[in-house]
């Protein structure tokens, strides 16, 4: 056997920049896409999904760091019209301009945009925890950074909630520097009409929240800030001395907080009350061996082949009356991206979708019981889109892009949401690179 230099070898690509998380090189229009099956004439509207995507050459030294593209499908009338794919035009992407400038200054509108696409008051806002959204057009053109009249000062959480009785969208900032957590309210209208301090000890990576019908639920969580890391990719790392604990914020801003074990989640799923005043809390969960996992591939410092760490389903069930806590595991698979019938949201429910490699999970969260359905390929987050007029919690649809096996193209996968059984795709132009998240958006 003939050894191989050293100097010869191709460079590995990082993990964040190759394989399915790959990056598409330009953006493209298409119509009139292939349809298998029957698309339900209901689904007249837009399918949105956002996610990194860097620039030819660029390497943004972590997968979370790419500007963000937005991959939209119009369907009317059965038929899927169009797809086309669109980076938002932040500041940093068309001007090259940092969050901090070189004098220190903060400059919110330069982020990458690139994790959640979602529609509030008219318009539709592409969402980054980093700094302000952006609005964008229906064709997905950019309209440009959004603070609400000027009323907004901090950074917007990617993973805004709205609540379906009041239409209000409550959403939070977190920071670097104090105040760590700001805690934020939108009218149903879209004017922000409340900022509030929460009280934490430093700077955690907080990537959701949940709310329930009188309670917001803080996730205070052992992923810290390092300024020793800066410019090495994103700045965080897990801190066993820093603890894990949840709060439970009542609308007066008094919050109770529970010690729980240390674990790191990036999405939950839904929380509410029980007929006891109990908050139930439902996400997925990370150890600190599978964040630390799953952290160093995004980062590009573990193997791309290497086997990740993942997160399973978890409960937690918290008492403000007594200050008690309990949590348990649910299930040992390994699964993200927990979705739900968001007409229910932080109120009684008891189904929960999620993805898994090669299947989406649906969860019955009061028995434990899981269905799965296998969708030939690897599916991304899995959107509920409701049926018009039906008061059953399952009585829809699923949206998801999915990538075929062979990782050459993907598709725009609907199922049935009770059965998981197969209702219709739409064969996309192009491989689609794995990405975040999506809002159906139906037409006005």
């Amino acid at each position: 056997m003939t050894a191989v230099s050293k100097t010869s070898e191709t460079p590995r690509s990082p993990a964040y920049l190759a394989g399915d998380l790959a990056p598409v090189p330009d953006e493209i229009d298409a119509f009139d896409l292939p349809v298998t099956g029957v698309l339900p004439p209901e689904l007249t509207g837009r399918y949105f999904r956002n996610g990194p995507n860097p620039l030819p050459g660029q390497d943004p030294g972590h997968w979370f760091a790419g500007h963000g593209m937005i991959h939209g499908v119009r369907l009317r009338d059965g038929r899927a019209e169009w797809y086309r794919n669109r980076w938002v035009r932040t500041r940093a992407f068309t001007e090259g301009a940092r969050v901090v400038d070189e004098q220190g200054n903060f400059d919110r509108t330069a982020v990458s945009a690139n994790t959640h696409v979602i529609r509030h008051a008219g318009k539709i806002l592409a969402l980054v925890e980093s700094g302000f959204p952006y609005e964008m057009t229906s064709e997905l053109d950019t309209v440009g950074p959004c603070d609400f009249g000027g009323r907004l000062t901090t950074a917007m959480t990617a993973h805004p909630k709205q609540d379906p009785v009041t239409g209000e969208l409550h959403f939070f900032g977190y920071g670097v520097f104090p105040p760590y957590l700001t805690y934020h309210r939108l009218s149903a209208a879209g004017e922000l009409v409340e900022s509030r301090i929460v009280d934490v000890p430093g700077p955690t990576m907080i990537h959701d929240f949940a709310i329930t019908e009188n309670h917001v639920i803080w996730l205070d969580l052992p992923v810290v800030f390092d300024m020793s890391m800066v410019g090495g990719g994103l700045p965080f790392r897990w801190d066993d001395s820093y603890g894990a604990r949840i709060g439970v914020m009542d609308r007066a801003g008094r919050t109770t907080w529970f010690d729980v074990d240390p674990g790191y989640v990036f999405h939950v799923g839904n929380a509410r009350e029980d007929a006891s005043g109990r908050v139930v809390l439902d996400a997925v969960r990370y150890s600190r061996k599978s964040f630390t996992s799953i952290w160093g591939r995004v980062g590009g410092s573990a193997n791309p082949a290497a086997e990740t760490g993942g997160a399973v389903l978890h409960r937690w069930v918290l008492d403000p009356a007594s200050g008690a806590v309990r949590e348990e595991q649910r299930d040992d698979r390994t699964v993200e991206f927990p979705t739900f019938n968001e007409d229910r949201l932080g109120r009684a429910a008891r189904l929960l979708y999620t993805v898994s490699d090669d299947a989406v999970v649906k969860y019955d969260t009061e028995t434990g019981a899981a269905q799965v359905g296998d969708v030939d390929g690897h599916p991304g987050e899995a959107v509920f889109v409701p049926a018009a007029g039906s008061d059953a919690e399952d009585d829809g649809w699923l949206l998801s892009i999915v990538a075929d096996r062979s990782g050459d193209a993907s598709r725009l996968l609907v199922l049935d949401a009770a059965t998981l059984d197969f209702t219709a795709s739409v064969r996309l132009p192009r491989r689609v690179p794995a990405g975040f998240h999506g809002s159906w958006l139906p037409d006005l």
